[in-house]
């Protein structure tokens, strides 16, 4: 199955954007550029496992499963499309950087768009797993819950763990077997409020708050500080906040403060031309040498 792409799309850099593309049930193959997911839905009978792959005009979706019917096909187009973020514009942020000679680069290798899950939901669960910790303990948390409470493909792998399922374990499970330490409480708490509807964490993404308070209603969340909320608004497609912590202010002043530390005020004055697209400004300007 294939479908046309916008022209203003690299696969390559959107997949390898931040961390998302190394967290189960995400697979990336850095030799072929392929990416893989097992897609799960309350319409599907099975999760379904499906690689993703582009060329110069398409994307592609190979399904590892050959019995997958149109409908269940069509529901896989969509979440990819999201993933992708494909049918989101970037002309105002790419015309900012044009106009900025260190930051042209943004725009003449079509970079912008920060790959995403296919829920918001997943998105808050992986966030919170990467707060006070290693990357490796992130990518620890996420495959344990995946391995451990996500249904599986008829290959035998798993997609990420629906809300009903997180929220049937309780908080000696999380700190035994997911390993997830202080944020075990969190995760009893969130997902039973998201299964029993009381919060419902996919309305941020057509949310009619200003971002001000859609952050304070994320916050609300228990594991949601400024940096994770700040995080999540990027993925829901709020670019004007920072989300700043220890790699980003690392970074900034040895780039752009010879190594020297400085306060948080000066850090975003030095992104305030990109205005509301500063937070993709500081993201990928941090992390431009991945794409070199």
């Amino acid at each position: 199955m294939n479908f046309a792409k916008p022209d203003n799309f690299s696969f390559r850099h959107t997949i390898y954007s931040h961390g998302w593309s190394e967290l189960l049930p995400f697979e990336i193959d850095e030799e072929k550029w392929h990416l893989s997911y097992v897609f799960d839905d309350e319409k599907f009978q099975i999760p379904i496992s499906v690689t993703i792959s582009a060329n110069e005009k398409n994307i592609n979706l190979k399904f590892s499963n050959e019995n997958v019917s149109q409908s269940e096909k069509k529901i896989v187009k969509e979440k990819v499309k999201h993933i992708l973020r494909l049918d989101e514009d970037f002309t105002q942020f790419y015309k900012l950087t044009s106009k900025n000679k260190e930051f042209k680069w943004i725009a003449k290798n079509n970079i912008g768009r920060l790959m995403r899950s296919p829920t918001v939901f997943e998105d808050l669960v992986k966030t919170i797993c990467t707060t006070n910790c290693s990357w490796g303990l992130t990518k620890n948390m996420v495959s344990n819950l995946v391995n451990k409470l996500g249904e599986k493909t008829i290959e035998g792998k798993g997609a990420f763990p629906k809300p009903e399922a997180l929220a049937k374990m309780d908080e000696k499970f999380y700190r035994e077997e997911i390993r997830a330490g202080y944020r075990s409480p969190y995760f009893v708490e969130l997902a039973e409020s998201v299964a029993s509807e009381k919060i419902d964490p996919e309305t941020w993404l057509n949310s009619e708050l200003p971002t001000n308070e859609l952050k304070k209603e994320m916050k609300k969340i228990k594991g949601v500080g400024d940096y994770a909320a700040e995080n999540l608004l990027k993925l829901v497609g709020r670019y004007d906040g920072h989300a700043l912590d220890s790699f980003l202010r690392s970074e900034f002043c040895k780039k752009h403060n010879n190594g020297i530390s400085c306060d948080d005020k000066e850090i975003k004055e030095f992104y305030n031309e990109f205005g509301e697209f500063c937070g993709l400004a500081i993201w990928f300007d941090m992390t431009k040498r991945w794409f070199d």
